[in-house]
């Protein structure tokens, strides 16, 4: 009589077993124990069930766990701030920083005394050494906040005057006009979509006028027959003005010439500039606030200001953005050319050998973010056929190009010398 088959499924991997495996050890750490405990039962009842073998039961389990969200991806559109990608990315001081201030921090004590301390206060002494000409500086979660902030504490109830020219949309369907009114103020619209004088502003100035808001058309750019009113000359009127400079750029930039920067902006007179710290200044997702040492203290005072204060974290990469020697953001948009061809030409070089078809061609950048329209920058861009967007797009890591002409362009502006490597393997992975 022969000797009886051994049933396969005794050869199902253990629970604890599966658990001390160093991949599935790792996902413990960031996806918790139960929750890949799940996944490594359902495998093996899978492999029970005679659906996959025993020796593909760890594949399985790893393989029904979910990936990480949010993604890091690797930006090859050539757009520097892509908005859909999360904007500036954060530099290594920043990244570090963050990593430190995840635990307890001294965030609002002083460990001299042991007593409490201002909240921030070395991302504020930061903002504020950036930026001499601002007499008193504060920091919200964004952009917007930091408009809301100045709407309520300086105009609810009272009027804000605005050029119907700059009466903007900002973004995923909000638009300026709303996000003033909900505020309690009420907008006096002066001049035309594409004119507005000083003379416009004086006329609509009153005992009800809070301030005089100038706001910068970040994302469009309006040409022909147009008139605008700077800074300066609004400063002459007798009331505050609200600059909103929208980027984020804290001095001037060569490269960006018609990009309105804090400094520049206060020197012309502006009580009040508001501004993003995610964009051109390269840090994390923050509302800028910087001038008059009384309405900032106005605003940092309204009780408005508590449900828009920034966590320890944002505090921590801002301070590190701020002191640190550079960001990813300003690498990109000044990156050489010619060092750009030739990191492009190293990258064909290095598929070409591996059988893969690909051409180096010139692409235009773009500084993206609500920031310089209109503004090209000079780059290189490794050609592939367009069937390779989605299968890149879908990688590990994900690879965003764009697609122009039924081709694929990877644009490395933005993508870090350092990834290269990552970016050939994940082409060659979808090329076969």
């Amino acid at each position: 009589m022969g000797e009886v088959p051994a049933d396969p499924r005794r050869r199902v991997p253990r629970t604890d077993t599966l658990l001390a495996d160093p991949g599935l050890a790792a996902a413990v750490v960031t996806l918790g124990r139960d929750r890949v405990k799940a996944a490594v039962v359902a495998a093996q009842d899978r492999a029970r069930r005679g659906e996959i073998t025993p020796d593909e039961v760890r594949d399985a389990a790893l393989a029904a766990l979910p990936a990480p969200t949010p993604r890091a991806v690797l930006n090859a559109t050539g757009v520097v701030l892509h908005t859909n990608l999360g904007r500036a990315p954060l530099s290594d001081a920043a990244v570090a920083a963050v990593v430190a201030a995840a635990g307890h921090t001294d965030v609002e004590l002083d460990l001299r005394t042991g007593r409490r301390a201002r909240r921030g206060r070395d991302a504020l002494d930061a903002l504020a050494a950036a930026v001499p000409d601002a007499a008193a500086v504060h920091v919200v979660n964004n952009g917007a906040a930091a408009l809301v902030l100045a709407a309520t504490a300086l105009a609810r109830g009272r009027e804000i005057v605005v050029s119907r020219g700059e009466l903007v949309e900002i973004g995923d369907g909000f638009r300026l006009p709303d996000l003033l009114q909900s505020t309690g103020a009420r907008l006096r619209e002066v001049g035309t979509t594409n004119r507005t004088t000083l003379h416009d502003y004086a006329r609509a100035l009153g005992p009800d006028t809070g301030f005089v808001l100038k706001v910068h058309p970040s994302n469009f750019v309006v040409t022909g027959f147009t008139s605008a009113v700077p800074v300066r000359e609004l400063a002459t009127l007798g009331v505050p003005v609200v600059a909103d400079i929208g980027s984020g750029l804290l001095a001037p930039d060569p490269l960006l010439p018609d990009e309105p920067d804090a400094a520049g902006t206060l020197r012309a007179g502006a009580a009040l500039v508001t501004a993003s710290g995610d964009k051109l200044l390269g840090g994390p997702q923050a509302g800028l606030l910087l001038g008059d040492a009384d309405l900032v203290e106005r605003l940092r005072r309204h009780p408005l200001a508590r449900a828009l204060r920034v966590d320890k974290l944002t505090l921590a990469a801002l301070a590190a953005t701020l002191h640190g020697p550079g960001t990813p953001t300003r690498a990109a948009l000044h990156a050489g050319e010619a060092a750009l061809r030739e990191r492009v030409e190293r990258l064909r070089d290095a598929l070409g050998a591996d059988g893969c078809k690909a051409e180096v061609v010139p692409s235009a950048a773009v500084v993206g973010g609500g920031g310089a329209p209109g503004v090209e920058l000079d780059s290189w861009a490794l050609s592939l056929p367009g069937s390779y967007a989605g299968p890149l797009r879908l990688g590990s890591p994900p690879v965003l190009g764009r697609v122009a002409r039924g081709r694929l362009l990877l644009d490395l502006r933005c993508v870090p010398a350092a990834a290269d490597d990552t970016l050939r393997a994940a082409v060659l992975r979808v090329a076969g």
